[in-house]
């Protein structure tokens, strides 16, 4: 597996907390790295960043090549169940445990305290990872996010793919699904643009997880961003934001 991380000045002098970044769709690493301006903020508030991939890589892993949208590139975040996935697309153990695990082994973090965040198919799996460990993330947030991936057409085709076609067992990898369920976090934040071309091809259902957490009662605060689309302009536009928002908790 291939990830970055970025580490602030401050953990030259002592430990530091840790956001974790998960990219969407066709992303790697790179994306948010390069392309958000998240390190300025990272560096003023003193929180490392981790970017994993976003799905295992390499000539023996299974691959759709015609496809954006399944195979590498797009592991969803979810622990694969069905040939040939199965053996290396374990990307929800990989981001909640294996990599944290190494990260905070070698380099000086400080065990325990982290948050998560992501965009697109990233902000399914920070949502999805924070309401299944509520004990492990001390804030959650995410941009533009697959909120409801068993009703929209990328995530019947990842899940179908990666989990069978029993769709009850979809519902431990879908945000809107599990606050129906019970699962609860401390709070949320989500940006949402209205211009954004995947929110109008009801690809990302973010009225179906507010309406959940509506009569949940969990605390959801989301953000429609008047005209921006489903870039990383969109990002960079409001990151310090999130990271100003993940830093509060994080130092409590």
């Amino acid at each position: 597996m291939t990830f970055s991380v970025y580490l602030p000045p401050q953990a030259k002098r002592h430990k530091v907390p840790v956001l974790y970044w998960l990219s969407g769709l066709t992303c790697t690493d790179d994306n948010a790295r390069t392309k958000a301006g998240m390190q300025r903020y990272a560096a003023e508030h003193g929180i490392a960043l981790v970017f994993p991939d976003t799905s295992p890589r390499g000539g023996d892993v299974p691959d759709e090549a015609d496809r954006y949208d399944l195979g590498q590139g797009a592991g969803f975040y979810v622990n694969a169940t069905q040939s040939p996935w199965q053996e290396h697309y374990q990307m929800y153990d990989y981001v909640t445990q294996e990599l944290p695990d190494l990260i905070e082994k070698n380099l000086p973090l400080l065990p325990d305290v982290k948050s998560i965040s992501g965009h697109s198919m990233g902000g399914h799996g920070a949502l999805i990872c924070a309401l299944k460990n509520p004990q492990s993330y001390q804030s959650v947030s995410a941009f533009s996010p697959i909120c409801n991936p068993a009703q929209c057409a990328w995530g019947k085709g990842c899940f179908s793919a990666y989990l069978g076609n029993d769709t009850e067992t979809w519902q431990a990898y879908d945000a809107t699904a599990l606050i129906n369920a019970g699962a609860k976090f401390n709070d949320i934040l989500i940006d949402q643009g209205t211009g954004d071309e995947f929110y109008d091809d009801a690809q990302l259902l973010p009225e179906n997880f507010q309406t959940a957490c509506d009569n949940a009662g969990q605390a959801l605060t989301l953000r429609m961003q008047n005209g921006y689309d489903h870039s990383y302009h969109f990002i960079a536009s409001f990151v310090g934001e999130h990271i100003a928002y993940h830093a509060k908790a994080l130092k409590t």
